[in-house]
C-alpha cells in the first residue's frame, strides 16, 4: 500500500455511515502487511498534523482543545481526505468556510476517534477474529511499525497562547470565535 491507494481508501470510506467500521473491515480482509503499512502511512499523517498552528485552529473551532481532542481533530481532518487535509494543514483558516453540520460528527465536533484505531482493530481481527484490546496485538503492532521506522511525533512548541488567537486566526475567530463547535 502507498499514500495514493491509503488516501483513495480514504475517499472511499466517506461514502459509507461508519467510516471507520467500513475501512476496517475492507483492511481485515487484507494481508497483515498491508494493515501495517495502512496504519504506518496513517501515523504519519498523524504526525504531520501535529503541530501547533493546527492545535491553535482547532481551539477556536472547539473552544479548547485537549491533547485527546487534537488528536481525533487531527482523524477527522484526515477523514475528509486528502484535498481537505492539505489545504487545512497549508491554511487552517480553510476550515471556516469547509466546516459545516455535515462534515461534523453526531455531537457537532469535527473529531472522528474511531478512524485511529482503525489499523489496529483491522491488525486484531486478522489476529484473533475479533477487535478486543489485545495488549500482546497491540506491542506486536507497535513493533512492526517501528520496523517500518516509524519515527515519534515531536513535542510541540506552542507559538501563541489563547489570548493570540483571535489576531492569528481572524477568520476563524470571526465564525467560531464567539460561538464554538460542539
Amino acid at each position: 500500500m502507498d499514500q495514493k491507494e491509503l488516501w483513495s481508501l480514504i475517499e472511499k470510506s466517506r461514502e459509507f455511515d461508519d467510516q471507520a467500521e467500513w475501512l476496517t473491515e475492507l483492511l481485515a480482509e487484507k494481508e497483515l502487511e498491508e494493515v501495517v503499512e495502512y496504519e504506518f502511512l496513517f501515523q504519519e499523517l498523524m504526525n504531520a498534523s501535529y503541530n501547533s498552528r493546527l492545535w491553535g485552529a482547532a481551539f477556536v473551532l472547539m473552544g479548547g482543545c485537549s491533547d485527546d481532542a487534537f488528536d481525533y481533530f487531527r482523524g477527522w481532518l484526515i477523514g475528509q481526505g486528502e484535498v481537505v487535509f492539505n489545504k487545512g494543514l497549508r491554511d487552517p483558516e480553510f476550515l471556516a468556510e469547509y466546516i459545516n453540520e455535515d462534515n461534523l460528527d453526531d455531537e457537532g465536533y469535527p473529531q472522528n476517534e474511531e478512524l485511529l484505531s482503525v489499523g489496529l482493530d483491522a491488525y486484531t481481527l486478522i489476529k484473533t477474529g475479533d477487535i478486543e484490546w489485545d495488549d500482546n496485538i497491540h506491542d506486536e503492532l507497535l513493533e512492526a511499525l517501528d520496523k517500518k521506522g516509524l519515527q515519534p511525533v515531536n513535542d510541540i512548541e506552542f507559538d501563541w497562547g489563547e489570548d493570540d488567537l483571535e489576531n492569528l486566526f481572524p477568520v476563524l475567530w470571526e465564525r467560531f470565535g464567539e460561538d464554538p463547535l460542539g
